[in-house]
């Protein structure tokens, strides 16, 4: 599975791109942190079991987060988020939610799986697949198939998710392995690689441009 490193540098490189003019270190902290808190929820499992994957890891809670943004900002007299932090924090916010849900959830919906829908409906989802064009079969695709049930998986009573903070549901012996997994395919390493850099770059460009206004 994808380890929160790899999470946030591709939340880091969505953050980048939708910050846009907004971009600045703070701003994209915020972003990478969301991304990171999101797997928050491996904790949780030592203590409730099943919830790695469900308690962060689903749409509902972001779909809430940018409901009440939309409220904030378009529907109440004065704007608690404008108010505090101005135009930029309103970007901020959303671009955090969006971010981390693009760069984590969905990510890991796409490897082994995720509890979407959590707390409304308890099911994991699984989207792992492939597509391709066959000459004798046409367009392919199995990341969404439903008649042969690899799209849905168990639920939070039935489904565990490796993790070194929590190997294996129960007591664990003492001797037990923990692994902590940074990059477990050249893909993810260069998304690593690439989203790190390219955050950093951006750093660099704004604390420059902001240099140059001070001279």
């Amino acid at each position: 599975m994808p380890s929160t490193l790899v999470h946030v540098a591709f939340a880091g490189l969505i953050g980048t791109a939708l910050l846009g003019r907004r971009f600045d270190a703070k701003g994209i902290a915020a972003v990478l942190l969301v991304a990171a808190l999101i797997d928050l929820d491996t904790f949780v499992d030592v203590w409730a079991t099943g919830l790695h994957r469900a308690l962060f890891h689903n749409l509902v809670w972001p779909a809430v987060a940018l409901a009440l943004l939309a409220w904030d900002v378009r529907w109440r007299d004065r704007s608690a988020v404008r108010s505090r932090w101005g135009d930029r924090g309103v970007r901020v916010f959303w671009v955090a939610v969006v971010a981390a849900t693009l760069g984590h959830t969905l990510h890991d919906a796409f490897v082994n799986g995720v509890n979407l829908l959590w707390p409304l409906h308890d099911r994991f989802y699984e989207l792992e697949g492939r597509a391709f064009l066959s000459n004798q079969r046409g367009f392919v695709q199995t990341f969404v198939d439903l008649e042969e049930g690899g799209t849905v998986g168990g639920t939070t009573e039935n489904t565990h998710y490796y993790t070194g903070v929590n190997p294996s549901p129960g007591e664990e012996p003492a001797d037990v392995e923990r692994i902590f997994p940074l990059a477990y395919s050249g893909e993810r390493l260069l998304i690593v690689i690439v989203g790190y850099l390219v955050v950093a770059a951006r750093i660099w460009e704004t604390w420059g441009a902001h240099a140059e206004r001070s001279d």
